[in-house]
């Protein structure tokens, strides 16, 4: 087998990862996938520095950052942020939001445009929330900018890596669908309600989700690495969006269960606030149109199949499609 090294020198690819957020959903996936593959994975977090462990610290809210410890990284991959839907939208709940990207990515950037020796490669996560509430129009990354608390929020989030672009870093932004798996996020909370015959859409339910499957949106990371003709932002969703009705109605129908109740948009705003309005009644449609012209291709490009993965429940022969 060939080492990490060996195929940098072939490929140009990293084989020093450092990666923030490395306890989350998305950052727990990509580092046991990219350390299986031999690649050398450090996280940033916030305990103390060791070499030997592959910690790097870092306190964003103090603008402090061990950067000796980042010199001869490879690559980063920066998906550390806090929880949006954590709790009610309050102004602090917001801010909070809002400075664990912004901050965190502007400190992250600076330094790393600092070193000796710069990363060749920063991957920043964003999201669809960039494009706001679209309705049916379907967006690309060339799309304009929606309006809004998240879309505002992906704003300043990307605009803050601006640093490392400057230092000659190649920059990518990962704007991140609903992410899918059984282990955490969206769908491990709706499962145990949709298994009790309790699922339902949500509002009318023609709002547009974006998702991607976990395992596929960690080969998105994996491809943006080593693809030095990549940059700039990055739908990372399937190339299948669907309506909450879709999604809702394929789920039950895998689980078997009924999904004839509906959570009235009213009930919605006045339990959640602008937190329900925004994630849950609003919809982007999102295209992945770059990575399909980077000839990436999806394992689990259609929702049953993404499902059924997640479920242990097998898949159709109609998989690894860009499109379908």
């Amino acid at each position: 087998m060939e080492s990490p090294r060996e195929r940098s020198s072939a490929t140009d690819e990293p084989t020093r990862i450092a990666i923030s957020g490395s306890s989350g959903l998305v950052g727990r996936a990509a580092s046991a996938v990219l350390g299986e593959r031999e690649y050398q994975i450090d996280r940033i977090v916030r305990t103390t520095t060791d070499p030997r462990s592959g910690r790097i610290f870092w306190d964003p809210a103090r603008e402090v950052v061990d950067r000796e410890a980042l010199e001869g990284v490879d690559a980063v991959v920066h998906l550390a942020g806090e929880n949006i839907a954590k709790g009610r939208w309050t102004p602090a709940r917001k801010e909070a939001i809002r400075s664990s990207r912004v901050r965190g990515t502007g400190l992250l950037c600076r330094t790393l445009g600092e070193l000796r020796t710069p990363p060749r490669v920063i991957v920043v996560a964003s999201a669809v929330g960039y494009y706001g509430d679209r309705g049916n129009e379907l967006v690309t990354e060339d799309s304009p900018p929606g309006s809004g608390f998240l879309a505002q929020v992906c704003r300043e989030w990307e605009d803050a890596a601006q640093p490392a672009r400057d230092a000659g870093i190649r920059v990518v932004h990962l704007r991140i669908g609903v992410v899918l798996s059984s282990n955490g996020g969206v769908l491990a909370r709706m499962l145990p309600v949709f298994k009790l015959g309790l699922g339902g859409r949500l509002g009318n339910g023609r709002q547009y989700m974006s998702w991607i499957a976990l395992p596929d949106l960690v080969e998105v990371i994996h491809h943006v690495l080593a693809s030095d003709n990549l940059n700039g932002p990055i739908n990372a969703v399937s190339p299948n969006p669907v309506t909450n009705k879709e999604f809702t109605a394929t789920l039950g129908r895998i689980l078997r269960r009924p999904t004839v109740l509906a959570v009235p948009a009213s009930i919605l705003r006045m339990g959640l606030g602008q937190m329900g309005d925004d994630l849950l009644l609003a919809g982007t449609r999102a295209d992945p149109t770059r990575l399909g012209e980077a000839g990436f291709r999806f394992e689990y490009p259609l929702l049953a199949d993404a499902l059924r993965h997640e479920l242990g429940l097998g898949v159709s022969a109609c998989t690894g499609s860009a499109r379908a």
